[in-house]
């Protein structure tokens, strides 16, 4: 395939995929503002905890078979629908498991409710498999249209239904009908947007040469999980469940912001860097560009979150939520480093070396069981923000591979990077300097301004240093013009 279609086929990818996760997420953004409103945080903590659990079995189901479906060089129906059935008996024993211990759990954690909760939840284990196979598909094909159309349409339908049970009075039941009719309505949507069917086929080889790639990602995407989610574990077991629903709340908003990007990123930029494999000074180019781009994106609307936190949170919460805000301004801080994450470890994927990125993961566990540790002396504050410190060490971990695979070093990283920091922590100190001269005003005219005045500082000073990124967007958008123009 031709440079110039393999970037269009990019571009198209990327505009339908940050429209699938910015639509989906911003209808779930919404939907969680609404539930907020009519939960507590304690409910809140009680689906989170367990959450927690389903996310941790969704992992031994779905994780390393989507990545190599991607990442085989040739692919077919039959790779596609063997991976499929073989993760469904896998969720089959998973929930088997899950339901046995849904008494234990309810007991560890005192909250009688979660027997029943566990065993309802992970049913959408099920529903899961097929989804991941099938986003593994679009991600291959590079059809995101269809997956914007059904993430959207799933968002929206389970949605309205937890608002419906909430509205009545259903508490945690309205969140967990929330999860469970999500999965299914996404699953069965896509069957009617993506061309991928499920074929009477299986074929054990092909699953066994897809493990021998997949199982490094797996046991990599676990020591992930388990340690990202460790964290809730810890505090629903030595606080509460009210501290635990402020903490995930906390959390939201800045992974919201992050993890659109960056998913789109890597579901796009996957297929588009394994099929440059070979060609590693390209590769290198298309990381730097990633890098680039997602920093100015990502890490000014991270420093502008933390600036008007406490803003945001009474204007869309409530003053019952406020316990949130230093989670959240710890959070955002740590997911700024998510661009160099994503991308490294993306390009460390496409060229076929899991087995790099099992060892990474390793050590970024030694890391975080080590900041685990000392900040399990100290108060939940402490604890969360030594996180941040161990997310901003990992940028080294997972950034030095690239210098020997790819000639891309952690310090070009950091110069790609510090542009778009530099400017973002300027804007960010005088949205929190405007919020002290605007506390006379009620929280939502106060929040507006704040943003207004976020957006105008960080463009004027993009555009004044002529920012590398600013100005590549900028041609774009006048190219896409003068087309327009010329049509």
């Amino acid at each position: 395939m031709a440079e110039s279609d393999m970037n269009q086929r990019v571009a198209k990818g990327l505009f339908w995929k940050l429209l699938e996760n910015g639509g989906a997420q911003g209808v779930q953004f919404v939907i969680a503002i609404i539930l907020a409103r009519l939960l507590s945080p304690a409910e809140y903590g009680v689906v989170g905890l367990i959450m927690i659990f389903i996310t941790i079995a969704n992992v031994f189901v779905q994780s390393g078979f989507s990545t190599a479906l991607v990442q085989k060089r040739q692919a077919d129906p039959v790779d596609f629908s063997s991976v499929c059935y073989f993760e469904l008996a896998a969720a089959l024993v998973l929930y088997g498991l899950l339901y046995m211990a849904a008494p234990r759990i309810a007991s560890f954690y005192h909250i009688p409710v979660l027997r029943e909760i566990v065993r309802v939840l992970a049913v959408v284990l099920f529903p899961g498999v097929v989804i991941s196979v099938q986003t593994a598909y679009v991600s291959r094909k590079m059809e995101f249209k269809g997956l914007f159309l059904s993430t959207l349409a799933a968002s929206v339908v389970s949605g309205l239904l937890s608002i419906l049970l909430a509205w009545k009075g259903w508490g945690v039941w309205a969140m967990v009908g929330q999860q469970v009719s999500y999965y299914f309505s996404l699953m069965l949507v896509l069957f009617l947007t993506v061309s991928w069917k499920p074929q009477l086929t299986f074929c054990g080889d092909r699953v066994r040469d897809m493990f021998s790639f997949g199982w490094k990602l797996l046991c990599a995407s676990l020591l992930d999980t388990v340690f990202s989610n460790l964290y809730g574990l810890l505090i629903g077991k030595l606080y509460n469940e009210e501290l635990l629903g402020s903490y995930n709340r906390g959390e939201q908003f800045p992974r919201l912001i992050a993890s659109n990007l960056s998913a789109a990123i890597q579901a796009v930029l996957l297929p588009a860097f394994s099929a440059s494999q070979d060609d590693r000074e390209a590769v290198c180019g298309m990381v730097s560009r990633a890098i680039r781009l997602s920093s100015f994106a990502v890490i000014p609307m991270l420093l502008g979150l933390f600036a008007v936190a406490d803003t945001l949170v009474l204007a869309l919460l409530g003053e019952k939520w406020l316990v949130c805000v230093p989670f959240l301004r710890i959070m955002c801080i740590s997911y700024c480093f998510w661009p160099i994450h994503i991308a490294n470890l993306q390009a460390i994927n496409a060229v076929g070396r899991s087995d790099i990125f099992l060892k990474l993961e390793v050590i970024k566990k030694a890391l975080s069981l080590l900041a685990l540790a000392v900040g399990m002396q100290f108060d939940v504050v402490v604890m969360v923000s030594l996180k941040a410190v161990q997310d901003f060490l990992c940028t080294f971990v997972n950034g030095a591979p690239n210098k020997r695979l790819l000639g891309y070093s952690i310090r070009r990283q950091w110069q790609d990077v510090m542009p778009a920091a530099a400017l973002s922590a300027v804007m960010c100190a005088v949205v929190i300097g405007a919020g002290y001269q605007l506390a006379w005003l009620p929280a939502w005219p106060k929040l507006l301004l704040q943003i207004l005045c976020g957006i105008v500082v960080y463009v004027a000073l993009a555009w004044a240093f002529r920012l590398e990124s600013f100005c590549f967007l900028w041609g774009l958008v006048k190219n896409r013009a003068r087309k327009g123009d010329s049509q």
